[in-house]
């Protein structure tokens, strides 16, 4: 398949600060060194992302937004990064959720939409499961005319929809060395999840830090490998929005 081209803009849609530059931070980054112009909207507050029994969830939901702010730029987004604020884990993909996403969709205007897949059989959290549909369900009422009528923005129609997570990818990025290394940069932005995502204990004296960089690197290397390159993020496509 021959590769889309890089967009003038995108939107990529997360469940949690964090899941968008664990699954296509490095086609974001490479797409941001080209110009593109990189959106972020992140699902839920992060409130119950942490093992720690007598975490504070407010300070968390606090720490988790400047995470994910501070992880945009290390990809070098220069785009906004929109918080729904749902509540970890009780996302629920309703109408009311799909059509503030649409809403953004719209005000954005991204030639390229990317989102969990709804579709992944066995998939055990279930904010990635809404967060998929949120996206599928929002991307129509964005683009049709007869929706959200009251809003006064024009309805938008995507080029590409691009689901991350996916079981089936048929659609591989080519990712070079610089996309690579802003994908783990701004994974280990996120430090309030290094236990918990990265397997990088807080005293950690940089061994487990090197092998969680050495563990993406080579996740990227094996992606690449499925689809005859030297690295690669992959995708679902849906074309035809």
């Amino acid at each position: 398949m021959k590769p889309h081209p890089i967009p003038a803009r995108a939107l990529a849609v997360g469940a949690h600060p964090d899941d968008i530059e664990l699954y296509a931070g490095a086609t974001l980054a490479m797409w941001a060194a080209a110009g593109c112009e990189v959106h972020h909207l992140v699902c839920t507050d992060g409130s119950r992302g942490s093992w720690d029994e007598s975490a504070d969830m407010a300070a968390l939901v606090a720490t988790r937004r400047r995470e994910q702010r501070d992880a945009a730029i290390r990809l070098g987004a220069t785009g906004e990064v929109v918080f729904l604020d749902r509540i970890d884990g009780e996302l629920e993909a309703d109408r009311a959720t799909a059509h503030e996403v649409a809403a953004w969709i719209r005000r954005i205007r991204p030639e390229v939409l990317l989102g969990h897949d709804p579709w992944r059989r066995w998939r055990l959290h279930p904010d990635h499961r809404a967060a998929g549909f949120i996206v599928t369900d929002g991307v129509v009422a964005a683009r049709d005319p007869h929706f959200l009528t009251d809003l006064g923005i024009p309805h938008h129609r995507p080029d590409l929809l691009l689901l991350f997570d996916t079981e089936e990818p048929d659609h591989p990025v080519q990712i070079d060395d610089d996309a690579a290394t802003a994908k783990v940069e701004a994974l280990l932005a996120h430090r309030s999840q290094w236990l918990s995502t990265m397997d990088i204990p807080p005293d950690d004296d940089g061994s487990m830090e090197s092998a969680f960089r050495d563990r993406t690197m080579a996740g990227l290397v094996d992606t690449g490998r499925r689809f005859g390159l030297p690295m690669a993020e992959a995708f679902r496509r849906i074309g035809g929005l």
